[in-house]
């Protein structure tokens, strides 16, 4: 924790803890908040009640005692996640918050997500047939917008030493239901999956998480491609159709995935981007074959490939 701190920070940077109230993020605010007695920085913490729970009032008043006790300053914002998405439930309530994140004042949101979150989105994402981009799993730091870094400090650390951290301290956490509902795919994976796996394989947590900083390396690689097929054309959207027709196909997914990513685009599967390709390339000149992705799509317009925001649905 303290070296990736070292690593990223500037003097009197102000960080933000995503604080759910949950184990991980419980013990992600302890340790930042005796941290601070070493390295130069601001802590405070944000809560986003998602209202999806009969219990979520009492987690954003227990999120309120433990700041307050800690003299930490928290931030709460409540939301309201569409329960009838496509992207379905866990997306949208993902989206929303992090748009919620994105409009605070920080220089950093921190996250506590651990590497048996990576080990999952791992193979989530393997399942989900998103290619390379997903496998590479989740990074340390990335941008949010201009000027807020996201940052995940624990993502080499295990689940099992959180907990034998919050034993240590005797720390209080609150427990989310819905994190035991395997209906959802993400827990069914954590709770069926991950530890059926580990039985058999014990570093199988271990692995599947070193293994995404594999993928990240040979994502980059594929990035440069793409920039290296586009040639002299800006790496934003609209694209000329002629970029995409002088490549071969998947050179042309590569290109699109790299776009799509830098638009702010969810990493779609391998199926997804070779219809896009197809209709993009093979249909009639007198034709708009679109392509949507999320709440977005991507249109062919004349000798033209643009990315549009879909507008509300009326009716």
């Amino acid at each position: 924790m303290a070296a990736c701190l070292h690593r990223h920070l500037t003097p009197d940077q102000t960080l933000v803890v995503g604080f759910s109230g949950g184990r991980d993020s419980v013990a992600l605010l302890h340790v930042l908040h005796r941290l601070q007695d070493l390295i130069d920085f601001r802590l405070a913490a944000c809560h986003v009640n998602h209202g999806l729970s009969p219990h979520a009032e009492e987690w954003q008043l227990f999120c309120r005692r433990v700041c307050d006790d800690w003299r930490i300053p928290l931030e709460v914002i409540s939301i309201a996640v569409p329960r009838g998405s496509a992207e379905g439930l866990e997306a949208a309530a993902r989206n929303k918050r992090y748009a919620a994140f994105s409009n605070l004042t920080a220089d950093w949101i921190v996250l506590a997500q651990h590497r048996g979150d990576q080990a999952e989105t791992l193979i989530f994402n393997l399942l989900r047939g998103t290619g390379l981009a997903g496998m590479a799993g989740m990074s340390d730091i990335r941008s949010l917008r201009p000027g807020m870094g996201l940052m995940r400090p624990w993502l080499n650390i295990a689940r099992s030493d959180i907990d034998a951290y919050l034993a240590t301290h005797d720390l209080a956490w609150v427990e989310d239901e819905s994190n035991r509902d395997t209906g959802f795919s993400r827990n069914f994976i954590r709770h069926q999956v991950l530890p059926l796996l580990q039985s058999r394989f014990s570093a199988a947590e271990s692995k599947l998480a070193s293994a995404t900083a594999h993928f990240a390396e040979a994502q980059l690689l594929l990035d440069e491609l793409a920039m290296l097929d586009l040639g002299e054309l800006p790496p934003l959207f609209p694209l000329s159709l002629s970029c995409l027709a002088r490549i071969s196909e998947p050179r042309g997914r590569n290109v699109l995935r790299f776009l799509l990513a830098r638009h702010g685009v969810g990493i779609p599967s391998e199926e997804r981007l070779r219809e896009a390709m197809r209709q993009l390339l093979e249909a009639r000149q007198d034709r708009h074959p679109a392509v949507i992705f999320g709440n977005q799509r991507l249109c062919r317009k004349r000798d033209k490939v643009h990315l549009e925001l879909l507008g509300p649905i009326k009716g």
